[in-house]
């Protein structure tokens, strides 16, 4: 797959030459220098952006979308409680408002949000606003979870509870994720996969298989499986940024 930017005259190429396979309930993380098309990425598979080149295949189940996007904000309606938040897009498919409210109800209790569902979004900490969010990409019951780097903006400490939370969810749900993000920790301790990725053009460098038993404690992050795992994916990432050899030195 490829995709240039035709926005400007300089008709930025932002991924080049890029082929991926995702299984079935895979997760999978997108790992890469800031503008190498991780997101680009995965907007062309959301629809928002058309490739230039190639092409994108879903599995198809019959039932409407074969996705979900799940962005960095929130973006959670002001006006709406958390509950009607969850069930906005079931009432956009054409879903009745009761019935709505009454399937995104079990999925409030799933994020943990129990006992918030006639909260606003200004009553909810960053990562309760980001659960509302992943329970409202999940109502719409997409087999595909598209997420760009949906915990960025949190503290260190609400990030960590936010990845454990998000295995228990994705075990759950049994969804495919493709996971977008800056952290190497974050990339290995919650997926199957990490596909590193070049600076731009963005190619991949590494499809890494993360060989690590789930379920996954914190604690792993600890064990020297995992430090050899994000010493490996750092050492491709700082190979993007290293100066160029000296003349007669290659």
């Amino acid at each position: 797959m490829e995709y240039r930017d035709r926005s400007s005259d300089t008709r930025l190429v932002a991924i080049e030459a890029m082929d991926l396979d995702v299984a079935d309930r895979e997760f999978v993380s997108l790992l890469g220098p800031s503008g190498c098309g991780k997101s680009t990425f995965l907007k062309i598979v959301n629809g928002l952006l058309k490739a230039t080149a190639g092409e994108i295949r879903l599995r198809r189940n019959g039932k409407g979308r074969e996705d979900a996007m799940v962005f960095q904000d929130a973006a959670l309606f002001p006006w709406y409680s958390v509950l009607d938040n969850v069930a906005y897009g079931l009432v956009c498919a054409g879903v009745k408002n009761d019935e709505a409210r009454k399937r995104a109800a079990p999925l409030v209790e799933l994020v943990g949000l129990q006992g918030f569902e006639a909260k606003y979004p200004y009553q909810l900490s960053g990562g309760m606003q980001q659960r509302a969010n992943l329970a409202r990409a999940l109502a719409v019951d997409a087999p595909i979870l598209l997420m760009d780097e949906p915990f960025a903006s949190l503290d260190a400490q609400t990030r960590e509870v936010m990845q454990a939370e998000l295995l228990r969810i994705w075990n759950a749900a049994q969804k495919t994720v493709v996971f977008v993000t800056h952290q190497i920790e974050e990339a290995v301790y919650l997926s199957d996969r990490v596909i590193v990725m070049s600076a731009r053009p963005g190619r991949i460098l590494a499809d890494i298989e993360i060989e690590l038993p789930r379920p996954r404690a914190l604690e792993l992050k600890r064990s020297a499986q995992f430090t050899a795992y994000a010493d490996q994916i750092w050492k491709l990432l700082a190979s993007q940024h290293a100066p160029p050899a000296p003349v007669g030195q290659a």
